[in-house]
């Protein structure tokens, strides 16, 4: 069968909380929703990351986990 992806929406974007490290030649980012330390440190390069603020695709919530 043939499956097109020109039927589907585009998934919906949010304004969402991240780490993103401080490097400027690094790429490192994460969501704040799966850290919990309040200081992370980057996962490539072991740098310090700061709070920023990303446009990015939202991940829906499952109800049932806690």
């Amino acid at each position: 069968m043939y499956y097109s992806k020109r039927n589907q929406e585009p998934p919906v974007q949010e304004q969402t909380e991240i780490w993103e490290c401080t490097v400027k030649e690094c790429k490192g980012w994460m969501r704040k929703d799966f850290s919990y330390d309040s200081q992370q440190k980057c996962p490539l390069c072991k740098n310090e990351m700061r709070a920023e603020k990303r446009l990015i695709d939202k991940i829906p919530r499952n109800p049932h986990r806690r």
